[in-house]
């Protein structure tokens, strides 16, 4: 597979220079969209600085990248490895900005994406943006670090109101603006036919529909796309500078079976994670996330994944193949695959409830309760997201146990209860997670 990208900056209608600065680096594969802030010519080299610091430092660790090898500890390497590079950015232009006169208060947004082998890795700081287009859906990787985005999110004003307010122009994340700043990153999976667009809030603040946005991405030919996303953005009032960076990523003829067979999976496995009820809201940006800590393994015919009463920390969902519950030695219930089992565990470490086994050769995806916390700690936006979730879920649970107990609907006063049991009902049949 490899990745073509084609890049354009403009400075607008409205603006005496450019203070946008972005990098396309097809030997480093890297590709970054910087918009600096700071008056005069601070934004031009803060935007500069910053880009050209987290190219030097990606130089300098070239092997890192280039060892790669998917694995969950490579993965791990890269992400940290591109936030060393942020780190580094935001310590020199706060260097800068603190040590010359005139600099003082510069910052910039930064997004890019460092691409190798099948992956992407994202680094995200501000407001200026990463979409992906996959299967004639487009969807925002970044999250804009701004007032506006704060407080639409929190459900305080809608985006209509928010925008039109006195701060709607306040960016709340900048790299520069302070020695250390937190930077978001994400690594996903390229496919063969993604197509990838970073650009700054000068076309962004223009062109809100996913779908019109899309219909510039599905250009046949990409050379084109970024000056027709300045024209559009100028056509409307070019009230900024405006960067645009375009990537798609091509399958190789030598490898068209490989290619195929692992867009199959990646979109298996998102599918397969939009089943567990913990992770059915969450975004494609959030399930990347997920995807993250998150590993594929095989079991064989009759092996045991879990043993009732042992201690057991992980979540599975079934990619493929049959699984079979059993409680006390019986069968309870066949799981299929998009199914999953076990997610009480990645909350606490009771004794798993039932024991499961394959009833024929199958691959799954493990999630550890090590890593879960290692996400929601890392993720605090994302785990509030999971955690209501999985109240929602043990609320349901609980009101079907109720009802089975009591023999009643959960909520019903005027049946008469004489007993805390109106019938013997067998534990079994509770509703209870497995795990």
């Amino acid at each position: 597979m490899k990745v073509t990208a084609i890049g354009k900056t403009d400075v607008g209608r409205k603006r005496g220079h450019n203070e946008d600065y972005i990098v396309v680096d097809p030997e480093l594969s890297l590709y970054m969209v910087c918009d600096g802030m700071g008056g005069h010519a601070s934004g031009e080299v803060a935007s500069e600085t910053a880009a050209r610091t987290v190219k030097r430092w990606l130089m300098e660790n070239r092997a890192r990248i280039t060892s790669f090898d998917d694995t969950g500890a490579a993965r791990d390497g890269l992400i940290r490895l591109i936030e060393e590079a942020i780190q580094l950015a935001s310590r020199e232009v706060y260097g800068v900005a603190t040590s010359e006169k005139g600099k003082a208060g510069m910052g910039t947004t930064l997004t890019m994406v460092l691409c190798t082998k099948t992956v992407g890795i994202m680094g995200h700081v501000g407001d200026s943006r990463l979409y992906l287009r996959r299967g004639g859906r487009t969807y925002q990787l970044s999250e804009d670090h701004t007032y506006v985005n704060e407080i639409i999110r929190r459900g305080l004003a809608t985006p209509e109101q928010a925008r039109k307010g006195p701060y709607s122009n306040v960016i709340t994340r900048a790299v520069g603006i302070q020695e250390n700043v937190r930077a978001d990153t994400l690594l996903f999976d390229i496919l063969p036919g993604d197509t990838l667009l970073l650009c700054s809030d000068g076309l962004s603040k223009y062109v809100d529909s996913l779908e019109e946005l899309g219909t510039f991405l599905d250009a046949d030919h990409q050379d084109g796309v970024p000056g027709q996303l300045i024209d559009v953005a100028n056509s409307r009032g070019g009230s900024d500078n405006i960067s645009t960076i375009v990537l798609r990523a091509e399958g190789d003829s030598d490898s068209e079976g490989s290619d195929r067979g692992r867009t199959t999976e990646v979109n298996l496995k998102i599918d397969t994670l939009r089943h567990v009820v913990i992770f059915r809201h969450l975004d494609m940006s959030e399930l990347c996330k997920v995807l993250s800590v998150v590993r594929a393994i095989e079991v064989e015919k009759g092996e045991t994944l879990m043993k009732e009463g042992e201690a057991s920390d992980a979540l599975y969902a079934i990619l493929e193949g049959r699984m079979q519950i059993q409680r006390g030695g019986a069968p309870v219930k066949s799981l299929l695959p998009g199914e999953h089992f076990g997610e009480m565990a990645l909350f606490n470490s009771r004794p798993r409830s039932a024991t499961v086994t394959a009833l024929s050769h199958g691959k799954l995806l493990l999630m550890e309760r090590g890593r879960f916390n290692e996400l929601i700690r890392k993720e605090p936006q994302l785990a509030v997201k999971l955690l209501w979730s999985f109240a929602q879920v043990l609320s349901l649970r609980l009101d079907d146990a109720s009802s089975l107990l009591y023999g009643t609907q959960v909520g019903s006063f005027d049946t008469e209860v004489t007993s805390p049991f109106k019938a013997q009902v067998d534990p079994q049949m509770l509703k209870v997670p497995v795990g």
